[in-house]
């Protein structure tokens, strides 16, 4: 069969862009109306995606009196989207720094059983002090031991997905037995972070376990990346850093034992697509123009670990920013925003109407055919499985991008035209593990 690219939509609000919301079209309310995010997920599904996708943090993220700042917590959403959907993968995010691998395992499961084996779950370390106070600690944990947490944290759930045995349920009414007592098993983890006796409360869940995702690109993340991950969502602004990140990726997992096609690589991209290209721009400048620039300097000041002062709008960014050893936050994207804007010398304003859009994600204006192509192209150049799609508007952009953006891939042979599975590891071409605890006891 040949290759065939993955589409994720990553759903934030009523858009990625920082003005998003300001549009006539925007609903302010949208945040945390299920109703709109069971439309968004409804669209992504009659374009064929793979999965959609939810963002998380357990704090509040940005100042709330200039933009929506509230969510809803994703794994209850994820329930809701799949009472009105049938096909498309659900993914949330959850920290380990600030979850249990028990309740985790648990919820995750539960997601998997109610959608049908849809479920998959982002995993992600969470960076800032303001996370940490939110659970009594006084500041972050260091980089390092959030990847060694997050290690054993991933290891502790997979065992606990695996306490049950496919076959463990008999149902067997007339001998009165529900289930075989020896095929449910506690997993003993004794360990530096977590000591779990289990077994789960949940049998094993329809994907054996959730499709598990990873979002960092630091050398830490991508060697969690390599050892765990199934898909990988990255911001990547060139072709050519594109093409590093995915071969590195690839020949990691490959040292690990791994497939290396078992590990899917899926930048960002944020479009922004009209009938014209003048359209298109048009109306990416317009979102630039309800940028609050003040506002954002803050945020970028916050990211630098500056006071804003130290960034005045119309000048390039400082020379003495700080490394990224010295930032215990997400170092990859304090990194390639630094490069973005020392390669393309752009002023602060510049930078900020830059990375309004997408945070660092590439962001793109112009017809159906240009977003097609661009995909097209880094995904024959070794620089992607497929692509986190990531609208600027919702949900305009992403019905535009289903209704015109999708139908050239599928012409071109690029994209599925129905799904050919019924679980999120069957969109994306991944094997059921195998249970873990039962190899160690054949």
């Amino acid at each position: 069969m040949p290759r065939r690219l993955h589409l994720n939509a990553f759903l934030m609000s009523v858009g990625h862009h920082e003005a998003s919301w300001r549009l006539p079209e925007s609903d302010p309310y949208a945040s945390w109306d299920v109703k709109h995010f069971q439309n968004l997920a409804r669209i992504a599904e009659r374009g064929k995606l793979d999965s959609v996708f939810f963002a998380d943090s357990p704090v509040l993220q940005g100042d709330p009196g200039r933009r929506p700042a509230g969510k809803l917590e994703p794994t209850v959403l994820l329930t809701a989207l799949a009472a009105v959907t049938e096909r498309i993968g659900l993914i949330a995010t959850a920290s380990t720094s600030y979850n249990e691998p028990y309740n985790l395992a648990r919820r995750f499961a539960s997601v998997d059983h109610v959608s049908g084996g849809r479920a998959g779950w982002n995993i992600v370390t969470t960076a800032g002090a303001d996370a940490a106070r939110n659970f009594g600690l006084d500041d972050v944990p260091a980089h390092r031991d959030r990847y060694e947490r997050a290690a054993e944290f991933v290891e502790v759930t997979t065992k606990l997905w695996d306490s049950w045995t496919d076959d463990a349920v008999i149902a067997d009414k007339a001998a009165g037995v529900h289930a075989d007592a020896a095929k449910v098993r506690p997993i003993n983890h004794r360990g530096r972070w977590f000591r779990v006796d289990g077994p789960l409360n949940v049998p094993r869940s329809p994907q054996g376990w959730p499709l598990l995702v990873q979002a960092g690109s630091s050398e830490d993340g991508r060697q969690f990346a390599a050892r765990y991950a199934e898909a990988v969502f990255t911001a990547q602004q060139t072709l050519a850093e594109a093409q590093d990140f995915y071969a590195d990726l690839k020949q990691r997992a490959a040292a690990l034992g791994r497939d290396p096609d078992h590990i899917k690589i899926l930048p960002g991209i944020v479009p922004v697509i009209a009938a014209t290209e003048a359209e298109a721009q048009e109306l990416d400048a317009e979102l630039e123009r309800l940028i609050s620039p003040e506002y954002a300097r803050r945020q970028l000041a916050e990211r630098f670990q500056l006071d804003p002062a130290d960034l005045p709008l119309d000048e390039p960014l400082p020379e003495n920013l700080p490394t990224e050893d010295e930032i215990e936050g997400a170092k990859s994207r304090f990194t390639l925003i630094v490069d973005l804007a020392r390669r393309e010398n752009l002023t602060v304003r510049q930078l900020i109407g830059r990375l309004g859009g997408g945070r660092g994600h590439r962001t793109f204006a112009g017809t159906p055919e240009q977003v097609a192509d661009t995909i097209e192209d880094w995904f024959h150049s070794g620089a992607a499985d497929g692509f986190n799609i990531m609208p600027a508007v919702l949900p305009s952009g992403l019905t535009t991008f289903v209704d015109h953006v999708v139908p050239i891939l599928q012409t071109r042979g690029l994209f599925r035209t129905d799904y050919e599975g019924t679980t999120l590891r069957d969109h994306y071409g991944l094997p059921r593990p195998v249970n873990s605890l039962e190899l160690t006891t054949v």
